[in-house]
């Protein structure tokens, strides 16, 4: 049967019931979690005719990233305390991400995703952020329309992509490139002493600023590292740091069953070249192998093309696509010679 949508019940006087907005709690997260799995569920039948066994591939979003970011995590529940929407929102430095944002079915239209997202702006106001972003479904004209009421405007692309880990089956005809003159290595985040992972901390911080200012994606590298939820993998030439990525296993992770999932991916500006974006990309494909993963996911803003173009040619395909939406300062920031995987989901 497919979804409906209905409206939610009427009071004693033909109006409709009082919605509260607050933060949060920790009694809260499974009852958010049922939120989106319901509400994405539902606009998934309506899209596409059936209802995914797993929402989102089996994906999680609310249990870390409410540890993360507490302070930026609401819900939307009636007169008898019955959750009925969800909006998470975190901070990278000076930009503030949207999203998930979800309300039961038989709810909206009746302005509560709109509730929802102001109050993540107010979150956001508080911070000082100095640019936001949100990533939607670009089919669907009532999530665009959302976010436009509150300034946000459509960007471009994005492509969320996959292959095989099977090495053998990395296209031929991609371009060899160029080795460098000092060998390039990866570690794994997890494997530094405490004091060291501070030092790279500020290193990655480096990197991304470099990319936008005052842009910092700590807490996401601190949140793998402390919930296991994956790790980040450093590239470095020498003694240096010259690029990282943070990615996620399947478990209680945003990697949906069976794939490795790159949450962000950055090389600096000065290093970056092909021959360093394969090898940090082809390093994941390895660890993903010995893992025994069947996927690797990356996805990437189209904007920067030179990633993109790459991935083409080392066999990757489009799984799905999305529109990244902005507003705020110097919301064209991304450079086409940038190599960067940064999933804003």
């Amino acid at each position: 049967m497919r979804a409906t949508v209905d409206r939610a019940g009427l009071d004693s006087q033909g109006r409709m019931p009082p919605i509260k907005v607050r933060r949060v709690r920790k009694g809260d997260l499974s009852k958010v979690r049922d939120v989106l799995d319901q509400a994405f569920g539902d606009y998934f039948e309506r899209q596409f005719g059936t209802r995914p066994r797993l929402v989102f591939g089996g994906a999680q979003y609310v249990h870390h990233r409410w540890l993360m970011e507490p302070w930026g995590c609401f819900v939307a529940e009636d007169n008898d305390g019955k959750i009925v929407g969800a909006a998470i929102a975190v901070i990278w430095g000076s930009l503030g991400l949207v999203g998930p944002v979800a309300v039961l079915t038989n709810y909206q239209n009746q302005d509560i995703g709109q509730q929802l997202l102001r109050a993540t702006q107010e979150f956001f106001d508080e911070n000082k952020v100095t640019l936001q972003g949100v990533v939607t479904y670009s089919t669907s004209p009532k999530h665009l329309s959302l976010y436009h009421k509150f300034g946000y405007r459509p960007k471009g692309l994005v492509a969320v992509m996959s292959r095989s880990p099977d090495r053998r089956q990395i296209v031929a005809a991609a371009p060899a490139a160029r080795p460098p003159k000092v060998p390039l290595t990866t570690r794994r985040f997890s494997s530094l002493e405490e004091a060291k992972k501070k030092l790279a901390l500020q290193r990655l911080h480096r990197i991304t600023n470099g990319i936008y200012r005052g842009l910092d994606i700590g807490k996401e590298v601190e949140i793998v590292d402390g919930l296991a939820l994956g790790d980040t993998l450093l590239l470095e030439q020498g003694r240096d740091v010259i690029g990282f990525a943070i990615y996620h296993t399947p478990g209680v992770s945003e990697a949906p069953l069976g794939g490795l999932y790159v949450k962000y991916l950055a090389l600096d500006r000065a290093h970056a070249r092909p021959e360093a974006f394969d090898h940090l990309v082809g390093a994941l494909e390895e660890l993903a192998g010995d893992s025994g993963m069947q996927r690797v996911i990356l996805p990437v803003y189209c904007e920067y093309f030179g990633a993109y173009q790459r991935l083409v040619e080392r066999g990757y395909g489009i799984d799905f696509t999305m529109v990244r939406m902005k507003r705020g300062r110097q919301d064209d920031y991304e450079h086409v010679a940038d190599f960067v995987l940064d999933d804003w989901r």
